[in-house]
């Protein structure tokens, strides 16, 4: 490597051509099964107060201590690169009140988000997420109505040998009493946990069952959980969403140890998990936030979504296709400055029509040009010098078979159109 040459960050990585058409496919997916569901795309801001995210997210959590992007602007404030999509939309719909035409609100995303965490297989400091909310429904009817959507996507790109995971986080008036008997159980246990784990075990108990080391893993198992604990309410909500999942055979896991890592979830919760990406096997996950839009300073509105991590969707997709460039429908080997004219002309309107067409800049000889046009891998190239415009024939040549043909160059467009299909 050159002394002189700037590489990329850690933890943030190029996606190159020959990988993109995956991710494009993936996205493509995700807006065609989201807008049948009724969602519609909203783009927020990768910058935003850093209050957002420490008053939504919550100042006790991994993300905000330890692991955003943050700094000081020119004026004094404290902006943050945007850490997860949830609370960004929830502050969008607080913002532009588009409650006020529907009750009921259905939006997602797609984007980068960023998070100065360790890099490792399948997390990366700028990553990408799919995101769905739903605002204005507080029963399971809309909780199973989105974990649909979640699978049917994943069913849409090819992915079926995946597990839902499912569990109940309660409410604000029952998951306290959990919370201290946890803190109670985790206070026996303190020699047995990790460094971060000790300190979670007072501030944020419930973060435990997140954590991927063996011997916290091995001291949850034996936890207390919330199944126990639940009100009335949660537990009727519960069943009910189970219910509904039953009934539309959607196949599911009860994980009582399955909990998210952000205040601002309460109730459902769920993920949908793989078994080939190793520690990191989340590919998506959410749950209900009825708090959210209150805590930022909207109206008492409940919610649900659900973030799909891109990256790893991709991993699994890769497994099963091969990424590959797109290749040109058509090369024009234009000889001669008055062919290269006439032809330039042509190549424009065969893009308009959405042919995707190359030709040679440096007006280079036929065997140059054949030479280009097969390191690019066109369907076929159009050879036209000035015989051929003399004649009134040019000479179309199939790159795969090798057989050529004369064609009317009268008409060369609309004959074009119709040999390729457009």
């Amino acid at each position: 490597m050159n002394e002189n040459e700037i590489t990329s960050i850690k933890g943030f990585r190029d996606i190159l051509p020959e990988e993109v058409g995956i991710w494009q496919r993936l996205e493509a997916e995700s807006r065609k099964v989201f807008e049948v569901f009724g969602f519609q795309e909203i783009k927020t801001p990768i910058l935003e107060k850093t209050e957002l995210f420490s008053r939504g997210i919550g100042e006790d959590t991994d993300i905000v201590a330890k692991e955003m992007y943050s700094f000081t602007d020119i004026k004094g404030r404290s902006l943050t690169m945007r850490p997860e999509a949830t609370a960004s939309v929830t502050r969008a719909y607080i913002q532009h009140r588009p409650y006020q035409k529907y009750p009921v609100q259905k939006l997602y995303s797609i984007g980068p988000m960023f998070r100065r965490e360790r890099p490792q297989k399948g997390r990366f400091r700028q990553f990408y997420q799919i995101n769905a909310e739903m605002f204005g429904d507080p029963g399971p009817k809309s909780d199973a109505d989105i974990i649909l959507m979640a699978i049917s996507l994943f069913e849409s790109v090819g992915l079926g040998d995946l597990t839902l995971n499912l569990n109940s986080l309660g409410c604000p008036g029952c998951r306290p009493s959990f919370k201290e008997h946890l803190r109670g159980y985790l206070a026996d246990k303190t020699p047995l946990l990790c460094e971060d784990c000790r300190r979670r075990a007072d501030t944020n108990p419930l973060r435990v069952f997140d954590c991927k080391i063996p011997s916290c893993k091995e001291v949850v198992t034996a936890a207390p959980t919330i199944a126990d604990f639940l009100c009335q309410e949660c537990r009727g909500h519960f069943e009910s969403l189970q219910d509904y999942l039953n009934g539309s055979d959607i196949r599911f896991v009860l994980n009582s140890q399955l909990v998210r890592g952000l205040d601002y979830y309460n109730r459902t919760t769920f993920e949908v998990q793989t078994e080939r990406l190793g520690a990191q096997n989340a590919v998506a996950g959410g749950g209900r936030y009825d708090g959210l839009v209150k805590l930022l300073g909207g109206p008492d509105h409940p919610a649900i979504g659900f973030a799909v991590g891109v990256e790893r969707v991709v991993a699994l997709l890769e497994d099963r296709e091969t990424p590959a460039l797109k290749n040109p429908d058509l090369f024009i080997a234009a000889l001669g400055e008055k062919a290269d004219r006439v032809s330039f002309k042509w190549i424009d309107a065969l893009r308009k029509a959405g042919i995707w067409v190359e030709l040679d800049y440096a007006a280079k000889g036929l065997k140059a040009q054949m030479k280009k046009a097969g390191r690019l891998g066109a369907g076929r190239v159009l050879i036209v010098g000035e015989n051929e415009l003399e004649a009134g024939k040019g000479i179309l040549r199939d790159m795969v078979t090798t057989e050529q043909v004369e064609v009317d160059l009268k008409e060369i467009v609309e004959t074009l159109k119709g040999i390729l299909g457009r």
